[in-house]
């Protein structure tokens, strides 16, 4: 079993820890070699922030999740406009 590197962190921690990954996936999909490896690196990026975005609508923050998904809304831009 892994070790989960959220299980100590409060919901305000792990909500940023989510859309740090995200990012950093997103990131990670300019360094891509193949479309294979920038998918995955988008597929990480999608749920993470989708992950983050359920979190943030859990804790009643409805300005984060509107944020939130918008952002990820440009990802999925950036992704099918540059890698597809």
């Amino acid at each position: 079993m892994q070790n989960d590197p959220t299980a100590s962190m409060t919901d305000e921690q792990r909500l940023a820890w989510l859309e740090a990954q995200a990012e950093q996936a997103h990131d990670k999909m300019y360094d891509a070699t193949h479309s294979t490896d920038a998918a995955a690196r988008y597929s990480d990026a999608k749920d993470r922030m989708s992950d983050a975005i359920a979190l943030a609508g859990r804790l009643g923050q409805h300005a984060t999740v509107t944020r939130l998904e918008a952002r990820l809304a440009h990802i999925k831009a950036v992704f099918r406009s540059q890698f597809r």
